[in-house]
């Protein structure tokens, strides 16, 4: 009589093969899930699966490598990205990943690791009530289904999807706003008094936090909209009541005689609830520190109002262009003259020809 490496059991031949071996197969299941759920579910969030001392005894007799990948959560760009940080084979469906490479996965897919012993799918849904270890009320979160080749996997991906609701100028906070994620920021930022500038019943102004340029200012509606993929046609009128009051705030600026602005949206934005810029262009500010910053304002990143409004008029959405998070990788170009700049500080130099204080 052997024992059995994996199941600790007396058998008369042990069994040297995990693939075939069902209680092993439960076993890492289990543990993967254990570790899973101790993972906080935020967005843009990673998750490293790493054997336990224990799963990587029983493996020992085939291999010494490591198994482990890292993933990436992008929720809202709606994919995830894989990472092996081990030698074992590890694929997304048909192309197989390879040690310190990175592939995207979308819901759906299977994540096969362990020459596909282990397959695993990826679901974003949306977190309306919170859990208890993890931050409450994020609009959309990652879970990992995972699965055994003697169990078939949840291959159904829930689609992604955002609410949309109306919160009355004194409550946006109260519902939404306490999440703690810096995501959320802006739903703190407009109930600021310090930080508005204007607001009606429809909408508010505030200063950016942060600002780019000499004027930033964002014009925010009270109605709860996560993103642009959220808008539909029934929001056109709001969309042009908020342009109305950007040009508002522009009329009204004490340089506008002297500087030009651009009214616009981020195609792929990083903070949660719709905003429009107001922005004047001579990019004239401490908080302009990388090229990401840059090209988020001077490429087709930034999507203008008008533009918004157009797709929403014609079609009842808005669509954004595959890759376009590339663009925020493009040289540094001047705006004005298209002149290529190496640096941020070599660019900022070259803008005081086209913009005098």
């Amino acid at each position: 009589m052997k024992q059995c490496p994996f199941a600790g059991l007396l058998a008369k031949r042990a069994n040297t093969n995990p693939s075939s071996c069902l209680i092993y197969r439960q076993l890492l299941w289990v543990e993967a899930q254990k570790r899973l759920s101790k993972t906080k579910s935020v967005p843009d969030t990673k998750v490293t699966f790493q054997p336990t001392a224990a799963e990587r005894a029983a493996t020992q007799h085939k291999t010494k490598q490591s198994i482990d990948v890292e993933l990436k959560a992008e929720c809202n760009k709606g994919y995830v990205k894989v990472k092996q940080l081990g030698l074992n084979p590890t694929s997304i469906g048909s192309v197989v990943v390879g040690k310190g490479n990175e592939v995207k996965m979308k819901p759906g897919e299977q994540l096969l690791v362990v020459n596909s012993l282990y397959p695993y799918t990826v679901q974003f849904k949306e977190d309306i009530t919170g859990s208890q270890g993890a931050i409450k009320k994020i609009p959309q979160q990652v879970e990992i289904d995972g699965g055994s080749q003697s169990e078939a996997p949840n291959m159904k991906a829930a689609k992604l999807t955002e609410k949309v609701t109306t919160v009355s100028p004194g409550e946006a906070t109260k519902t939404s706003g306490n999440s703690g994620h810096w995501s959320q920021g802006l739903k703190t930022s407009m109930q600021d008094p310090k930080m508005q500038v204007y607001k009606d019943d429809k909408v508010v102004v505030i200063k950016d936090k942060y600002p780019k340029a000499r004027y930033h200012w964002l014009v925010l509606p009270w109605q709860s909209i996560p993103s642009l993929k959220a808008l539909s046609g029934e929001h056109c009128d709001l969309l042009k009541h908020m342009q109305k009051v950007a040009d508002r705030m522009i009329q009204q600026c004490p340089e506008t005689n002297s500087l030009s602005f651009r009214t616009g949206y981020h195609a792929i934005p990083s903070m949660s609830h719709i905003h429009l810029h107001v922005i004047s262009q001579d990019f004239d500010s401490p908080c302009l520190k990388n090229k990401k910053h840059w090209n988020s304002f001077t490429t087709d990143y930034f999507i203008d109002s008008e533009n918004v409004i157009q797709m929403l008029e014609n079609d009842g959405s808005v669509s954004v262009k595959d890759g376009t998070s590339e663009l925020l990788k493009l040289p540094l170009r001047c705006h004005v003259c298209h002149k290529e700049c190496p640096t941020i500080p070599a660019l900022k130099e070259h803008l005081k020809r086209h913009f005098s204080k």
